[in-house]
């Protein structure tokens, strides 16, 4: 069977797609449709011939098989240490044999290296920390889910996630006018605690044009008045956009390369209409790889940067509390033990370990910090990146996954974690649900504004 109705190789392009796919409930028909789908070898092929490079050639003939990758691994360690997890095997055996088989694969080994590709890697890119030939075994992943989505072997959930971006330019079915409302009654919900507390809209030349992750919209619209609430009391000039506001990019995990472009170029037309000074993005490290490091290249950038100077929310934070924009209580500082999780997407690839250490100096009490082990770029993987959280047919391998982190956290004897990312936090809410070790979690915003010293510009008129 070529083509499913569920089940096939043409992206979703419109909210009458995305609707109809999520019909299907968990994807069972989509699944069962799957198992049917015939190959495109030529396709396969010429896609290789066109689109590998010179380095991803490079790393899949240098392999030493030496194994360094395998204990860097943590899907590896929580697996019995199965010699199919170890890092290289896992591209040598998918993304290997259809190069070498010149993309004449059968329907079962792309079902199997669709499981690989997204059960058996979250794309943290720890593995070329370790690797003597600077191998990027993540890397080459993300090039082994574009090649399985062209084929339609993609989970069910990243297909509609890859789709609702072509559809709505944002990772759940939000509208530009679905953002603005809630940006705009959220704000207005505190406005009694914060007098003066607005959201600017399309305010050209600002200091700050922030953009957010839909989930926020759809599920944690708190999240969006207490940015407004810290930007307020740090006095900054900010905006948001009514179009190109969503940083987040599921296509990437999917492996939708031309829906990746679509959103990011989205994000750059809101910089390039509003010609702020910099953006601020949530906290949320894969929507700060999509838009900060990945995109650039997506939108065929020369200068491998955005249009304007992008930082991570810990990076604003870090200096509003260094310059004293911000002022905490430090009687109101967490006084318990607490740990940090180091997202893989900006700590990793983008080296922002100094910036959330700053921010544990200034809103922890001296002696409740404690790191794990490792930590900073060392640190594992939360256990759901890559789109690993999301994925329901391989649920139970996600939640195997969780175990490293799950005693990483009890090591170290805290009970409150900061996950100031979204698949990090959504990941520890999950491995508290799964294993109940007693622990609490949160974003950045809603502590800060706990200790805060409220302005006097933002005192309730008594």
């Amino acid at each position: 069977m070529p083509e499913g109705t569920y089940c096939n190789k043409k992206p979703i392009n419109t909210p009458e797609e995305v609707n109809f796919l999520l019909s299907d409930s968990s994807g069972t028909k989509y699944y069962e449709e799957m198992k049917h789908l015939d190959v495109d070898s030529e396709l396969l092929a010429s896609t290789i011939e066109k689109t590998m490079k010179t380095r991803l050639k490079t790393w899949l003939e240098i392999c030493a098989h030496c194994g360094m990758c395998a204990d860097s691994c943590f899907l590896y360690q929580v697996n019995g240490k199965d010699p199919k997890q170890v890092p290289a095997y896992k591209i040598q055996s998918t993304l290997g044999e259809i190069v070498k088989r010149k993309g004449k694969v059968t329907n079962a080994f792309m079902r199997h290296a669709m499981e690989v590709a997204w059960a058996q890697c979250t794309c943290c890119n720890r593995c070329g920390m370790y690797c003597p030939h600077g191998i990027d075994t993540g890397i080459m992943f993300g090039y082994l889910r574009g090649l399985l989505y062209q084929q339609g072997f993609v989970p069910w959930e990243l297909k509609i996630g890859a789709g609702m971006h072509r559809a709505y330019r944002a990772q759940m079915d939000v509208t530009d006018a679905d953002f603005v409302e809630t940006f705009e009654w959220m704000v207005e919900e505190y406005e009694d605690d914060y007098p003066g507390l607005t959201v600017p809209v399309d305010v050209a030349d600002a200091d700050i044009f922030y953009t957010v992750n839909a989930r926020e919209v759809k599920h944690y619209p708190e999240d969006l008045a207490e940015a407004a609430v810290l930007f307020h009391a740090a006095g900054e000039n900010w905006t948001i956009a009514s179009k190109g506001w969503e940083q987040t990019s599921l296509a990437m995990f999917a492996g939708d390369w031309a829906a990746c472009k679509m959103q990011v170029e989205s994000v750059y037309g809101a910089m390039e209409r509003l010609k702020p000074k910099r953006m601020v993005g949530t906290e949320c490290g894969h929507a700060h790889r999509a838009t900060v490091i990945e995109g650039p290249y997506w939108a065929g950038r020369p200068d491998g940067r955005p249009p304007v100077e992008s930082i991570h929310y810990v990076e604003w934070l870090a200096e509003a509390l260094e310059t004293g924009k911000l002022k905490i209580d430090p009687d109101k500082r967490i006084q318990e033990p607490v740990t940090l999780q180091d997202s893989c997407n900006y700590i990793r690839n983008h080296g922002l370990k100094k910036a959330t250490r700053t921010i544990m100096q200034h809103i922890v009490a001296p002696g409740y910090f404690i790191e794990m082990s490792p930590n900073k770029e060392h640190n594992y993987c939360c256990g759901g990146g890559g789109g690993f959280n999301g994925i329901g047919v391989f649920r139970k391998q996600r939640n195997r996954a969780l175990l490293t982190k799950r005693d990483q956290i009890l090591a170290t004897g805290a009970k409150l974690v900061i996950a100031p990312c979204h698949n990090c936090w959504d990941a520890i809410r999950d491995l508290e649900e799964e294993y109940e070790i007693g622990i609490r979690w949160s974003f950045l915003k809603p502590l800060i504004i706990k200790m805060l010293i409220v302005p006097d510009h933002m005192k309730p008129v008594e």
